[in-house]
């Protein structure tokens, strides 16, 4: 009845299935606290691909963002009585790219839109430390600082910021997901303090150069993406657990073709 209000009058039988199914799965199970969640081998990549991917939220440089823009918006000649609104109009194209990512998450998936958002990240992030660096010299350089803040603002909703809180749902069952979120508020909390603590003593050492270190991870974090994260579009909780199970399990899969007769048979004892 609960589903059916929320999802109107459409066929429900295979959202049901599906819960029905991951129920059955964690028959008999109690909800877990953190600590277990990082001691269970059968949750080590999904562990990891959360704290990767909740880390690099922050530790992208979107906030960091806002501490230039003020600066760039002067530098481009908009008055000074409208810088605040200008920033804010950045703030407010970070929230409408949200809202987008999630219209269209079903139907580009997952991976393409985190692994999009943080190439292209990386990309403005050269752009905007080369712009900043001429921004004396050359007359047009604020306007494209100016740009690539936008940008760079645009390209962190339409892919971390709308992607990165659906995951834990997806890849953790229901005994696990509760404690998979309060890591996932943690480590935001905890590295939006770092880089805020960070960032002025980064600024002062690399000057314009100081979105080298969100540059590493937004490369580092796409390539994680691309080489570990598999897509979780379109299948059920149950597929997306079969796959992380052969990676998480491949280490002992390959040990146990060392071991010999009498091991793998007291191994399957």
């Amino acid at each position: 009845a609960a589903l059916q209000k929320l999802r109107g009058n459409s066929d429900l039988s295979a959202e049901l299935e599906e819960m029905l199914a991951e129920q059955a799965a964690v028959k008999g199970q109690r909800a877990k606290n953190p600590w277990e969640l990082f001691q269970n081998p059968a949750l080590r990549w999904q562990l990891m691909s959360i704290v990767v991917l909740s880390s690099a939220m922050q530790l992208c440089g979107n906030d960091s963002m806002y501490f230039y823009a003020a600066y760039v918006f002067q530098e481009a000649g908009i008055p000074q009585d409208k810088i605040p609104y200008v920033v804010i109009g950045t703030g407010s194209c970070e929230l409408i790219t949200s809202v987008t990512c999630n219209m269209i998450i079903d139907y580009a998936g997952r991976r393409p839109l985190l692994l999009g958002g943080y190439i292209f990240m990386a990309g403005w992030a050269i752009v905007f430390m080369v712009a900043l660096s001429q921004q004396t010299q050359i007359s047009w350089m604020p306007y494209l600082s100016m740009a690539c803040i936008f940008a760079y603002i645009l390209s962190f909703g339409i892919g971390p910021a709308g992607v990165t809180g659906v995951l834990p749902t997806e890849v953790f069952d229901q005994m696990s997901r509760p404690a998979a979120y309060m890591i996932c508020g943690s480590l935001l909390w905890f590295n939006l303090f770092l880089v805020g603590t960070a960032f002025p003593f980064i600024v002062k050492s690399l000057a314009h150069f100081c979105y080298v270190p969100f540059l590493v991870v937004c490369v580092c974090t796409a390539l994680y993406v691309g080489f570990f994260l598999p897509e979780t579009k379109g299948k059920s909780f149950l597929e997306i657990s079969e796959e992380f199970k052969k990676r998480n399990f491949k280490a002992q899969t390959h040990a146990v073709f060392y071991k010999g007769p009498e091991e793998i048979k007291s191994t399957m004892l």
